[in-house]
Order: C-alpha cells, then sequence, then structure tokens
C-alpha cells in the first residue's frame, strides 16, 4: 500500500484523505519510507525532518477526525527547496558558510502551505545560492537524475524536481531565476512553473523589488501543479509587488479544461540561437503538432531573441552583488560558479546596467508583440538532454561550442529576462529513455492557461516511470 499512495497525484491523496480513505501518517510514513530507500541513490532530499513531519502528520489526522475545517493541501506532503528559509529546519542555501543554520521563521510562501494543511517533509537539494544549472554543492554534493543516475537533474530546482521523479514527494516548492524551475523539470521528466512577479509573496527577500527571481510550484502533473499553485498565491503586505491572482482557482479552470478550441499557438523552434539538439527538437514539434488534434490553431515561427543574452548576463550579475552584499569579503570562501557570477557583477558599469534595462525593454516588447497574435509561445525548454552530473554544464550543442556556463538555458533566462510566466512539461522520451520537456510561455497572469495547455500535452505523451523510483 506504501508504494500505491506514493505513486498518486497530490489531487488523489487529497481527495483521499478528505474522504477518510487514507490516514495522514500512512501518507507520510509512506513518502519518508520513499526517500528513506531511494534518496541515498538520487540524493534529491538534504534534510530529512521526520520528527517534526510526523508531528504536523498526527496534528492534521487529529483534524480530519473531527471534521475540522480541512485546506486544499491537507495532508499532503511537500519538499521545499533549501533556498527557502523554514522555521526549525535546517536551511543552507547550499553554502557552507550556512552548513547548520535553522531559520526561526517561515518563509511567506511555506506559512501559506502550511496554512493550506501541506506536510513538509524537509528540504530538497540546490546548488550554492541557486547559482548552476547543475544540482551540486559542497555541502551535500551532488543530485542524480532519477531517469539515470550517471546524469545531472540540472538546477537550481534539481532536488525538487528529482524527489518528484523518483516518487519521494508529490509536489515541491522552488524558485525560478534563469529557468531553475523548467530545465530541472524538463530533465526529470514532471511539470515546473515559472510564475508571474508578484504572484507568490517573496519573503523574505534582500531584492524584494526583483522581479526576475519567482517562486513557483513543481509537481507531476499540470492539475497538481496548479492546486500548489492556488496555496502559493495571494496578496501580502510583506512583499513590494504583491498582487492577487486573476482567478479564483487555476486548479478548478486546469481541471474543466476540455478543449483547445479557438486557442492560437505558436511554435519557435530555437529562440536563443544556439542551436538544439535534432532529437529534443523533432519531438518538441511532434507534441506541439499534436495540439491541433485538441482544437488548437498552431503556427511554426522563426524568432530569435539572443540579442537579450547579455542583457540577462549583466541584469543576473547586478543582482548577485546585491543578493550577496554582505559577503563580498568572504567571496574566496564561495564556490566557482557563484563567485564569478559576482565578480562578473561587480565589473559592471552604470552605463552597461542602463543599457541592458534598455534591452530588456525591447525584448519584452517583442514578446509582447507575439503575445498579440497568438495567446500562448511553445519551444524546447532544454537545448540538450540531460548531461553526466560530473560536468558544470554542456558546452557544446549540436556542434557548437558555447562561451558561458548559462548559455545553454538561453531557451529559458530569454523568457526570466522579460519577467514572463512559463511553464515545461514532458513531451516525451528520447532513444535512451530521457525526458524531453516542452515549455509553454504566456503574457503575465496566463498561469491557468499555460497549465492546461500543459494538461494536453502530457496526457498525449505519458513517459511513464524512471528506474529509480523505489
Amino acid at each position: 500500500m506504501a508504494k500505491e499512495l506514493t505513486r498518486l497525484s497530490a489531487v488523489e491523496l487529497a481527495r483521499l484523505i478528505r474522504a477518510r480513505k487514507a490516514g495522514v501518517v500512512e501518507v507520510t510514513k509512506a513518502h519518508l519510507a520513499a526517500i528513506e530507500k531511494t534518496n541515498p541513490t538520487v540524493n534529491a532530499f538534504c534534510t530529512v525532518a521526520a520528527d517534526k513531519a510526523l508531528a504536523w502528520a498526527r496534528e492534521a489526522e487529529s483534524a480530519v477526525k473531527k471534521r475540522a475545517r480541512l485546506g486544499p493541501l491537507h495532508g499532503v506532503p511537500v519538499g521545499i527547496k533549501d533556498l527557502t528559509p523554514t522555521a526549525g529546519i535546517r536551511t543552507t542555501w547550499g553554502s557552507t558558510l550556512f552548513r547548520d543554520h535553522v531559520p526561526t521563521e517561515d518563509a511567506e510562501v511555506v506559512a501559506r502551505l502550511k496554512a493550506a494543511g501541506a506536510i513538509v517533509l524537509g528540504k530538497t537539494n540546490t546548488p550554492e545560492f541557486g547559482a548552476g544549472a547543475n544540482t551540486v554543492n559542497k555541502v551535500f554534493g551532488a543530485t542524480r537524475n532519477p531517469w539515470n543516475t550517471a546524469l545531472s537533474a540540472s538546477g537550481s530546482t534539481g532536488g525538487g524536481a528529482a524527489a518528484l521523479a523518483a516518487r519521494m514527494v508529490p509536489l515541491a516548492e522552488g524558485t525560478d531565476f534563469g529557468g531553475s524551475l523548467r530545465t530541472p523539470a524538463a530533465f526529470c521528466g514532471v511539470v515546473g512553473l515559472r510564475t508571474t512577479a508578484g504572484l507568490i509573496p517573496k519573503h523574505p527577500s534582500t531584492l524584494p523589488w526583483h522581479d526576475q527571481s519567482v517562486a513557483g510550484p513543481m509537481a507531476r502533473s499540470a492539475q497538481d501543479c496548479a492546486l500548489l499553485l492556488d496555496a502559493m498565491t495571494g496578496f501580502s503586505m510583506k512583499s513590494p509587488l504583491s498582487c492577487a491572482p486573476l482567478w479564483a482557482s487555476a486548479h478548478a479552470i486546469v481541471a474543466k479544461a476540455r478543449d483547445l478550441k479557438k486557442l492560437r499557438l505558436a511554435y519557435a523552434p530555437d529562440i536563443a540561437g544556439i542551436g538544439v539538439d535534432a532529437e529534443i527538437e523533432r519531438i518538441c514539434r511532434a507534441a506541439a503538432g499534436d495540439l491541433g488534434a485538441a482544437g488548437a490553431k498552431i503556427e511554426e515561427i522563426d524568432i530569435n531573441l539572443s540579442e537579450g543574452r547579455d542583457a540577462f548576463l549583466a541584469l543576473r550579475g547586478e543582482a548577485m552583488v546585491g543578493n550577496h552584499l554582505d559577503r563580498l569579503e568572504r567571496i574566496g570562501e564561495l564556490g566557482d560558479n557563484l563567485a564569478g557570477n559576482i565578480r562578473s557583477g561587480l565589473a559592471l558599469t552604470a552605463t552597461e546596467i542602463a543599457r541592458a534595462e534598455r534591452k530588456r525593454a525591447e525584448v519584452w516588447h517583442r514578446w509582447r508583440a507575439l503575445f498579440e497574435k497568438y495567446d500562448l509561445v511553445l519551444t524546447p525548454t532544454a537545448p540538450v538532454p540531460p548531461f553526466p552530473v560530473e560536468k558544470n554544464f554542456p558546452d557544446v550543442i549540436y556542434g557548437r561550442k558555447l562561451a558561458h556556463y548559462i548559455d545553454w538555458i538561453g531557451p529559458t533566462f530569454l523568457v526570466s529576462l522579460a519577467a514572463l510566466p512559463a511553464a515545461s512539461v514532458p513531451a516525451g522520451l528520447t532513444s535512451a529513455k530521457l525526458p524531453v520537456g516542452l515549455q509553454i510561455i504566456g503574457p503575465r497572469f496566463s498561469e491557468p492557461k499555460i497549465l492546461s495547455l500543459a494538461k494536453f500535452v502530457e496526457a498525449a505523451h505519458p513517459i511513464g516511470l524512471p528506474p529509480n523510483c523505489g
């Protein structure tokens, strides 16, 4: 029975708990057992709060028995990224500087998930301060891909994506700056949603006005992702960009979506101009084309947004300096990726930052023009399949040498540059049985539409279970 519980959706687990057909303690123990069995191989969870999770589960089970009012996630386990503070549970940011740090207060998003009834199982692994698209750090080591443990789970929400794929947890919270929810989702065969800035309050935050780094949900299906999104969103006085969603329930919208009639879609094979692995592009093109059968109108377009690359790197460098201003004198203790980003930011001139902001505006207007003609834009999430876990990044794409470690995530960071919402959804498997992600991009506040489309993609292209899932 324990294995069956870990393979159920979050929506189904919530329903069974409400109907008193599954106990919260039973569900929690099943997932803790899955972590104990599979995590030594995958290394998705870096801190497991078993005692606290079971104590919360007993309280949640008592509430069910008393027929108390239950939240939408009541009794459903969730993993929290190790960049997000959790009261009483170690939060290291993947850095040796905070190896034993235990916060006294939950981040706003964690408090919301707990209020919705979710059971926090622990923290999922991340590269140091999220700086890297391969989840490796000096505190906990590397997170491995459940589809092939010799390969990367990507990053920086690699721990969350791997935990979901390996059936250790049904829901995971994460963050996304350059693609940190989307590329791990693509590599691990799950759904990761980058949200509209302000939709999920970010508190605490050293740069609360920063709109390229956002929190978001990750799950094994679009409906589960929408359920988690509903629990995370909502206005907060603690966040200056905070805004309320334009819908009552994203999950209700996604659950009711029956067809894609009148939906105008564009498929763009290479928005970053860096090339795409031929098999990945073929799988994504086929998945996009199949949406026509559900009523959508699909058109292939040729758009290259690579002009935004330098602007993103400059603004990322500026943000790195801002986030680590009080650690500049300890830069020698930081990993190469993070230290390199900070040094790049320190070398920027005011003119370069201003030029980056101007270019960002131009790129945003190009996206805006697209969304006047199309409802959503589709493109491969990652231009390469999962690479060896020992590599920091893929240095060649389709025979072309890359100049910078971050270049390979151009298809996602050129979306972040415009602060747009986007999701990665599994579109199929390669001949090597590795997941391929299709990125769905929309205008601000189009999350329900994005996830509704993702529901049709995943239904048409089921990928099954990875070899390493207990």
